[in-house]
């Protein structure tokens, strides 16, 4: 009876608390659906819902529907998403099993990285791409991806290939597999759920990543969804409902992807954790 009665005190616990975690979701749900004058108001739903708030915001302007910029955005993160584990794996798979002069170093200068400041390289990363004429253009955004992918990708994919036996590497050597061919047959599909990890990871990271955008991208045509965000406010009126409408939507792939694939993102962070 005893145990009985800690489980449904449990499970009370964690409805109460998952639903004071999720109570901001609900206000901006109810939010998205008011007029201007109602967001004063103390409640949560709207007397009546303003659905025109989502069309009008999806509509946005005479030019330009909000789908445009969704579309600007996944052709980033595809690229990002690409480049990132690919080129991440790679050099991850060079520091955890390949020998060469001062790995010890370059790994250890490689992880002093991660505790440079990003504002640091702000200026001098925007006076490179400057001159090789890349500013307004989505290069800046997605090309570092394309050279590791970050210290902290690597690391973690360094971790979970020194969990994998090198007795596979081994007898794949034997059978007169190259370099390549380990890499490609042996450690590529058993890093997978790392991979996934990775993915994830620079997906939200460079989804979220306002800043880079708004440093880089001049162009309307080229703007990414938070650019176009920040589109509904001008200088004399915040159209707060469409505002709020469409960043709603913005949420939802990061969402989906994170849902799909959770399996994996744990099983990736899990056994990375535990690895090395």
């Amino acid at each position: 009876m005893r145990i009985r009665m800690s489980s449904v005190l449990n499970q009370a616990f964690m409805i109460a608390f998952s639903f004071v975690m999720i109570y901001p979701v609900i206000w901006w749900v109810g939010a998205s659906l008011k007029k201007t004058e109602e967001l004063r108001l103390p409640t949560i739903w709207p007397e009546v819902p303003m659905w025109e708030n989502y069309t009008e915001g999806w509509s946005f302007s005479a030019n330009y529907t909000f789908g445009h910029f969704f579309a600007n955005t996944l052709l980033m993160e595809a690229g990002n998403v690409i480049g990132g584990v690919l080129t991440a794996a790679v050099v991850a798979f060079g520091f955890a099993r390949l020998s060469f002069p001062l790995r010890g170093f370059w790994f250890s200068l490689m992880m002093m990285t991660l505790m440079l400041p990003g504002q640091v390289t702000i200026v001098p990363q925007y006076i490179l791409y400057n001159t090789f004429g890349f500013v307004d253009s989505y290069v800046p955004l997605v090309l570092p991806h394309f050279f590791g992918g970050g210290a902290f990708f690597i690391f973690l994919l360094v971790q979970f290939i020194r969990g994998i036996p090198k007795d596979l590497d081994e007898a794949a050597k034997i059978d007169g597999a190259s370099v390549y061919g380990i890499f490609g047959r042996i450690i590529f599909p058993l890093i997978k759920p790392a991979l996934v990890t990775v993915a994830i990871f620079t997906f939200i990271w460079s989804w979220d990543d306002f800043f880079s955008q708004m440093l880089y991208l001049s162009s309307v045509d080229k703007f990414t969804v938070g650019l176009a965000l920040r589109m509904f406010i001008d200088q004399f009126e915040v159209q707060w409902g469409q505002l709020l409408a469409m960043s709603l939507l913005s949420i939802v792939p990061s969402v989906l992807i994170f849902f799909f694939a959770q399996r994996h993102f744990v099983e990736g962070i899990a056994t990375t954790g535990l690895k090395g």
